[in-house]
């Protein structure tokens, strides 16, 4: 943003509508108020208005069309710099069906590599989910994910067996930032068994931390089936 007397109140309202935006007091695809009104609401210039939305559509939050008004961005996470890809989506562009398993789910304390990924203090109660992503009945991805409730409030009400968690999240959190590690890895027990592959066999491990403005959203560990392709497309 322009540095300038309006950036520090921009930088304000703009932090308002994302919170407005994240917490879904404002939901996907809604129109949000016009300029004119947001200014009046806070006291400000239109055209300081106008950085603080165009602020947000450049993270990808907001849609901006002329005439038609600002809209609450669809999927906005998938507009954003990083895109995290929807493994159904992956799974189905080779032609395969896709299923998925929860093998466990419940709210457990979190470890030290937890801890340091997210920044909250070791201990800290999260919700621990495992699942197993499928390609026709054959597994394809392991996901071992840690969701913060506390960013994240809507997620008491989701049932990850009838909709994937990576699949929800991308369409209930939007994030404002994110931290990605890929490694490769021996698979260990569990990824063996979990992958029916060996153990000791050579697999890419991804990690993955989504940020709010509440705080860590969620990390995740996928170990990916031997023949897994990253693709950098949106």
């Amino acid at each position: 943003m322009t540095a300038g007397p309006t950036a520090p109140k921009a930088q304000l309202i703009a932090a308002e509508v994302r919170r407005r935006i994240v917490e879904r007091e404002w939901l996907q695809g809604d129109r949000i108020p016009d300029e004119a009104d947001l200014a009046v609401e806070f006291g400000a210039a239109r055209a300081t208005v106008n950085k603080a939305l165009q602020l947000l559509a450049d993270e990808g939050l907001l849609d901006r069309k002329r005439r038609a008004g600002t809209r609450i961005a669809v999927n906005p996470v998938r507009k954003a710099t990083f895109s995290i890809p929807i493994v159904r989506e992956q799974i189905e562009a080779e032609g395969m069906v896709y299923s998925h398993r929860v093998i466990a789910q419940r709210d457990s304390p979190i470890p030290e590599d937890v801890s340091a990924r997210t920044g909250l203090p070791e201990g800290s109660i999260l919700t621990h989910l495992r699942a197993v992503h499928y390609g026709d009945g054959k597994p394809f991805q392991f996901e071992d994910r840690w969701i913060n409730r506390a960013a994240l409030p809507q997620v008491a009400g989701a049932d990850f067996r009838a909709l994937n968690a990576n699949e929800w999240l991308v369409q209930n959190a939007p994030y404002l930032h994110a931290d990605v590690e890929f490694t490769a890895a021996n698979a260990d027990a569990r990824d063996a068994r979990m992958l029916q592959v060996r153990r000791g066999q050579a697999l890419l491990i991804l990690h993955r931390t989504t940020w709010n403005d509440l705080g860590p959203i969620t990390t995740v560990r996928l170990a990916c089936h031997p023949g897994y392709v990253m693709s950098a497309a949106s």
